[in-house]
């Protein structure tokens, strides 16, 4: 029977000293696991840095050429409304000329006035002396 015991005991010693290798590599493995996934981490987390910083100066940038652009469009408008009123002034007189002409007045040139909707069936004819 202490034959037995005996027995018992080195089997029993024998399967916690396997079960503690088998524990020690599954924790070895475990934390090259975890080395692995810190250095993955750490690289996302420089390569998201660098693209917050990329996106920060694109921002800027654009924020930049809208401001630009907006004063630019700034000082052109008033030479576009301008030249809106140059138009309006030549389609005036064009107009003026036109009634003058339609009238039998081509010496009669007043000031130029809303358009007319009056048109003529044989369309305008200017005399000129």
């Amino acid at each position: 029977m202490k034959m037995f015991i005996k027995l018992s005991v080195a089997s029993v010693s024998g399967a916690v000293v396997y079960l503690i290798y088998n524990v020690n590599q599954t924790l070895r493995k475990g934390m090259g696991t975890l080395e692995e996934t810190n250095k993955t981490l750490e690289e996302v987390r420089n390569a998201v840095h660098g693209l917050t910083q990329e996106s920060k100066q694109l921002i800027h940038s654009a924020n930049q050429i809208t401001a630009d652009v907006k004063g630019k469009m700034e000082n052109v408008d008033p030479l576009l409304e301008s030249a809106q009123d140059v138009g309006e002034m030549i389609h005036n007189v064009t107009n003026s000329m036109k009634e003058a002409s339609l009238e039998g007045r081509p010496n009669d040139l007043s000031t130029p006035s809303a358009p007319s909707t009056r048109t003529k069936a044989g369309g305008v004819q200017i005399k000129l002396k």
